[in-house]
């Protein structure tokens, strides 16, 4: 039987310095195999300074997107400038028997990305490790009908979509920070909202 890969998912770091020296000591006494940051790493893009860092020292590999307070651009030079770091926007990431894909971006803030094309971004990603029997999917925006709306920030149809399309067994968010924590099932999907609470797992 493999061995299960333990995970550090967190959102929304918006510049907090303080707070990924502490997630990085915790991935480290938390021996995780693997982090994930599922965009606003920035605060309008002010400082990419010390975001990634902490968890290369600690030797973790790290995947992650962007939100809607940063670029594409700026998610790509995070990922060349840090080793075992890969941007997953549009991508895939194979780690044991797990496949892990996603899309980045939100439908308002600095940097918008249109619902259809979050969907195509996330399909493009999935097609490399459809055949995985296990899944995580990663986005920044939470799905339509998630119980993050109670925000009044209605969620992704697309995001939806692709749930009901792809059945990760794991669909990782984050955007709305009331949200933080909240955890859910969409089918056989578990919807974990991350939002600047981390969250370890395995799977």
């Amino acid at each position: 039987m493999k061995k299960k890969s333990k995970i550090l998912a967190i959102g929304d770091l918006h510049g907090d310095t303080g707070l990924v020296k502490k997630l990085a000591k915790k991935a480290k006494d938390e021996n995780v195999d693997l982090v994930i940051l599922t965009g606003d790493l920035t605060f309008a893009e002010q400082s990419t300074k010390n975001l990634i860092g902490p968890f290369i020292k600690e030797k973790k590999q790290v995947l992650l997107i962007p939100g809607n307070h940063e670029s594409v651009a700026t998610i790509d030079f995070l990922a060349e400038m840090y080793p075992n770091t890969k941007n997953i926007h549009g991508y895939s990431f194979k780690k044991g028997g797990i496949g892990i894909f996603g899309a980045g971006g939100a439908n308002m803030g600095i940097n918008t990305v249109r619902d259809s094309e979050i969907f195509d971004l996330l399909k493009k990603g999935h097609e490399k490790i459809k055949d995985l029997k296990k899944k995580i999917m990663v986005t920044h925006m939470h799905p339509k009908g998630s119980k993050a709306e109670f925000s009044g920030f209605e969620g992704s149809r697309a995001i939806k979509k692709a749930i009901k399309e792809f059945h990760p067994d794991i669909a990782i968010c984050s955007h709305i920070h009331e949200a933080s924590g909240i955890e859910e099932q969409m089918g056989k999907t578990k919807v974990i909202n991350v939002s600047r609470k981390e969250k370890i797992f395995e799977i």
